[in-house]
């Protein structure tokens, strides 16, 4: 062997090293947000194993549609947890789904109005004084389910599944473990606050005699996922538009706090509007397989950030590592045991975190809540969308979290003021 031959070998043999490493780390980073991402499949009645592979599938769109330049991973986006539900017990899983692919043309609109008049042209369609109470209604509005699941009932509380004396006490040591988690731990342990408070709340509910593996048992370990296509509803298409106000918002931060992080300015290379547009292609990818629409994890940031991984290769690999454990069915199996009153002890914190996420938007903005026009956007949103506000025009309706965005952003560009 020549001495330029021995480099060469050498040089890939380094190669060989670093991508092992990289796979190992972008493994890592989806176990980051494996909690998260499967909470929401298993809240609204989807597949798990889609939502693995949409979160998959979805970052590496991500990825070519910003050059690979950004490291991020996207998956299943709480924001959307309130309407699969309603849409899932109105529509099925084919209208709901219409309405995720609509979610993601939402992103390719802002993403062109931001490439045409600039990040200031969504700032004064969409302040704070619009998405802040808008976000506060997601959350709020989901609280009475959590609360019920808590107590052993059906998410919609028509239903016992567990005796209370039972119920809550699994659920408290679910929401305790996630606090403490979130509040004391250090290090990796403290990127994972809804994992540990999944394992927490399932070690409770085996002792407390909850836990159901037979259809663990029954599934295979391999097959497909079960993908669904979407079909037209029109309903759906104006509720997913007017919901993913949030979710559009929450991406800008994500992408400014990623680039805090690393040291790079992404809102200028590759730009705003391109990574809004590879979340849209995620979320609509979502939506033509059956899976929840997608976002930018804010925790998987705070994972890279900490161990220096800020290579966009590592997420490649954690897109991968869903890929290919979308396809393991016991996964999908395992997840779908998890008790009730474990999702609703962690849905506690969780739903009112999304409030408090509202709330503070309105604080950093250094908005004065009681002048006439700030307050009458605001009181008419929270109103609209917790108070079950309905408006209909023949067989069309608009309630809950669409109606509050649509009453924000309609106030906002009529009452006289400050835009």
């Amino acid at each position: 062997m020549t001495t330029g031959q021995a480099d060469k070998y050498a040089l890939s043999s380094l190669d060989y090293a670093f991508s092992i490493r990289q796979c190992v780390v972008g493994a890592q980073m989806l176990f980051v947000a494996f909690g998260a991402l499967v909470l929401v499949p298993v809240l609204t009645g989807l597949d798990p194993n889609v939502a693995l592979f949409t979160a998959g599938i979805g970052t590496l769109a991500f990825q070519i549609v910003t050059r690979g330049k950004v490291p991020i991973f996207l998956a299943s986006s709480f924001a959307f947890i309130a309407p699969i539900q309603y849409g899932m017990r109105t529509w099925g899983t084919g209208g709901t789904m219409c309405g995720v692919v609509a979610a993601g043309l939402a992103y390719f609109a802002v993403s062109a109005l931001i490439r045409w008049k600039g990040i200031k042209a969504v700032h004064r369609l969409l302040p704070p004084i619009v998405t802040g109470p808008v976000i506060m209604v997601i959350g709020l509005s989901l609280a009475p389910s959590a609360v019920h699941m808590a107590l052993g009932k059906t998410g919609d509380g028509t239903l016992v599944l567990f005796p209370v004396e039972t119920a809550l006490p699994v659920a408290l040591i679910a929401l305790a473990t996630t606090v403490v988690v979130s509040v004391y731990a250090r290090g990796f342990l403290r990127l994972v606050p809804i994992l540990s408070g999944i394992a927490a709340g399932y070690v409770a509910a085996f002792f407390a005699g909850i836990l159901d593996f037979s259809i663990v048992a029954g599934a295979p370990w391999f097959g497909l996922p079960h993908f669904t296509a979407p079909t037209w509803n029109l309903h759906a298409v104006i509720l997913f538009i007017l919901v993913s106000i949030a979710p559009i918002v929450e991406h800008v931060g994500n992408i400014l706090a990623v680039g805090a992080v690393t040291g790079r300015n992404y809102a200028e290379n590759p730009g705003l509007h391109k990574t809004l547009l590879g979340d849209g292609i995620a979320t609509s990818l979502a939506g033509l397989f059956g899976g929840p629409p997608n976002t930018t994890y804010a925790e998987v940031t705070g994972g890279i950030t900490l161990i220096r991984a800020f290579n966009p290769a590592v997420l490649t690999w954690a897109a991968f590592t869903a890929l290919a454990l979308s396809f393991v069915t016991k996964i999908g199996a395992l997840l779908q045991t998890i008790p009730s009153p474990v999702m609703g002890g962690i849905m506690i914190l969780l739903f009112g975190a999304i409030s408090v996420v509202g709330m503070n938007l309105l604080v950093r903005a250094g908005e004065d809540l009681v002048q006439p026009r700030n307050m009458t956007i605001v009181a008419v949103v929270l109103v609209f969308g917790i108070g079950g506000m309905v408006l209909k025009a023949g067989d069309f309706s608009l309630e809950g979290i669409g109606l509050s965005g649509l009453t924000g952003i309609v106030l906002n560009l009529i009452l006289p003021g400050k835009r």
